[in-house]
């Protein structure tokens, strides 16, 4: 391939590499239409009743999308939910976490993982991740578990399942539960099983916005009998549910309507029989964006992992400032101008958010903070260095699950870049 100059970049008014229009990804078809619209016409939108009655676990829909949601997941109760944020609120619930508990969660997640160890008043303490990967470090959590820790809050990042082995072993080591959050990962496999699958708790999203969806929800996953009884409670106002179901324990169980209707349980039917094709699609489409970047010097694509599945949901790239001495930003921006959709500059750190500096979350007395007689929490820069060096400087993703692409466009993103690469000494000699 012939030297591109410096004024071929469309920063600089050259011609875009990346001209194909894209679209949304979008897993709805007729079927779902179909699904929904006998749904319309029964007329029975929902048939949840926060009482001790035949209908408080829903109705005839959502009771066999859970059904079929034990059968494609190979667990033994799943459980649905309006969204995955009610999902970790009912599973952080049915652990037992108490305010002044602490939870062990990864910096980098949706700040539903946190918000639903703050809602019950635990304490997140936040663990690095792997340097080489980007989920939870499992020996950062090893040192942070305390006598007060009560559970490990697991985020598997991107697609790929976080080291689940490793942190039930210490789970089990201490006396702890682990919950999994795999909203970016449905189907994904680790050790064979899928991921979600084998923690104490785990669960998946079904937000517009992943692999499947059904505009929101959510799923749990577990085997343990009394936990699902809890989440369950949890779902549909255990407060009211308790005295009819013969409960002892009511630690936790004020409930919440966080039931799933007919219509999404309708639609949810259709989407999981699809995951498996989809997941196929987009784990193929990042094949081929790895072929096109390969050689690429300074760019480090996503580590292959046989016992541990990556289903894509998005592409995580990481430069290599010992290579490469353009800035992240000047680089993501010439990518932008050649037309490249879907970039992420960088990705979050939770425990940098207000509610940790500030060290408050309800009302205005530091709870729960309040609760842990004698502990201090340090939530200041410096705390997770990978991660945010990560997020500050090296991190790049370009979301696959979030678009409907086909091999033409990964073409595409793999000229652009190409394209940028060649004119990287000018991208660094800019940004002094």
């Amino acid at each position: 391939m012939a030297k591109q100059k410096k004024n071929d970049l469309a920063l600089l008014g050259g011609r875009k590499a990346f001209t194909a229009k894209t679209k949304p990804h979008n897993p709805i078809g007729l079927k779902e239409q179909i699904s929904a619209y006998k749904v319309l016409r029964s007329g029975v939108l929902s048939k949840f009743l926060g009482t001790w009655s035949q209908d408080f676990y829903g109705g005839p829909k959502v009771q066999e999308f859970e059904k079929l949601a034990t059968e494609v997941f190979h667990t033994k109760h799943a459980i649905s939910v309006n969204s995955w944020t009610s999902g970790l609120i009912a599973a952080v619930g049915a652990v037992g976490v108490e305010p002044g508990d602490e939870v062990i969660v990864t910096p980098w997640s949706m700040s539903a993982s946190i918000a639903a160890v703050l809602h019950w008043g635990g304490i997140p303490v936040f663990a690095d991740i792997e340097p080489d990967e980007f989920n939870i470090d499992p020996n950062k959590v090893r040192e942070l578990i305390t006598v007060r820790t009560k559970a490990i809050l697991v985020a598997d990042i991107f697609g790929k399942s976080a080291k689940l082995e490793e942190l039930m072993k210490l789970a089990s080591q201490h006396g702890i539960k682990v919950i999994s959050d795999t909203a970016q990962a449905p189907g994904s496999t680790s050790q064979g099983r899928f991921s979600g699958t084998l923690a104490h708790i785990g669960g998946i999203s079904l937000n517009y916005h992943k692999h499947i969806h059904t505009g929101e929800g959510g799923i749990l996953f577990t085997d343990d009998d009394e936990l699902a009884f809890r989440m369950k409670l949890i779902r549909n106002h255990a407060e009211s549910i308790v005295s009819g179901a013969q409960v002892e324990d009511i630690s936790n169980l004020v409930g919440f309507n966080f039931r799933l209707g007919e219509l999404e349980a309708a639609i949810g039917i259709s989407q999981l029989e699809k995951l498996n094709k989809i997941i196929r699609v987009k784990q193929g489409l990042a094949n081929e964006l790895t072929r096109e970047l390969t050689g690429l010097q300074g760019l480090i694509l996503p580590k292959i992992d046989l016992n541990l599945e990556n289903v894509y949901y998005v592409y995580p790239i990481l430069i290599d400032k010992k290579i490469i001495k353009s800035s992240r930003a000047a680089i993501v921006r010439a990518l932008r101008a050649e037309g490249v959709p879907g970039l992420s500059e960088g990705y979050q750190n939770l425990h940098l958010l207000p509610v940790f500096q500030q060290q408050r979350a309800f009302g205005k007395k530091g709870f729960p903070w309040n609760q842990a007689t004698g502990s201090l929490y340090n939530y200041s820069k410096g705390i997770c260095p990978v991660a945010e060096t990560y997020h500050d400087e090296l991190f790049i993703g370009f979301g696959i699950t979030g678009l409907a692409l086909k091999k033409k466009h990964i073409a595409q993103v793999g000229a652009a870049f190409r394209k940028v690469w060649e004119n990287l000494e000018y991208l660094a000699e800019e940004g002094k």
